[in-house]
């Protein structure tokens, strides 16, 4: 499993305000963290384009030096708040697909349970995840295609290992999934989170339908 899944315990990072006892190297990973769950609020409640780097700096308690000592420059702090996001609740959905025994389509609901409820509970997370990411700079969306590759790769892994090796069909059912994810939150997270999972499992249990084996033509006359 891609080793940000297992160091993200959270959809947003925590926000500690002790340094005593750190060393300089953890003070600035705090501080780097700080800005990544400032950066998640500020483009949740305004957007990525509205959002300013003073902004950001406010939400996590820092001065603007501090900015520059993690970031380059503010898209370089997207890129690390969307892999934020997206990492650690890639990591809710494979947890609970693995506890959901070893039926595909029980792991299949349980996978997209996790994934609606964590849009739901975390809507300024969702936003960043599913909106402002999208047509920023060709840096951006090569770290949101890299994303859904290592999302479609993880989650054929734990639902069936049929479609590991076939990316088209994952960018499909990834994609499809997110779609339905979109109209969802755009009609208030109507109709009933059961009902959208419904509707997504349709697509999901494509994942873990074994290919249909091609018949051999005849040698031509």
């Amino acid at each position: 499993m891609n080793q940000e899944l297992s160091n993200m315990p959270a959809l947003t990072p925590a926000l500690t305000r002790s340094y005593r006892g750190q060393s300089q190297e953890q003070r600035r990973a705090e501080r780097r963290s700080r800005l990544i769950a400032g950066a998640i609020a500020v483009y949740g409640e305004r957007g990525y384009h509205q959002a300013t780097v003073k902004a950001v700096c406010e939400a996590a308690g820092l001065t603007e030096r501090y900015f520059y000592e993690s970031f380059a420059n503010s898209e370089a702090l997207l890129i690390d708040s969307y892999n934020a996001v997206t990492y650690s609740v890639l990591g809710e959905i494979l947890r609970a697909g693995e506890a959901a025994g070893r039926g595909q389509v029980a792991r299949a609901r349980a996978m997209l349970h996790a994934y609606f409820a964590a849009l739901q509970r975390e809507p300024q997370s969702a936003r960043v995840f599913l909106v402002e990411i999208r047509g920023v700079s060709r840096a951006v969306d090569q770290a949101f295609d890299a994303s859904l590759r290592a999302i479609g790769r993880e989650v054929a892994r734990v639902l069936a290992s049929e479609a590991v090796d076939d990316e088209l069909l994952q960018a499909g059912v990834i994609g499809g999934v997110i779609h339905i994810a979109l109209r969802w939150i755009e009609d208030g997270y109507q109709p009933a989170i059961d009902s959208a999972v419904d509707s997504a499992l349709r697509l999901g249990t494509a994942l873990a339908t074994p290919p249909r084996k091609r018949r051999a033509r005849p040698p031509a006359a």
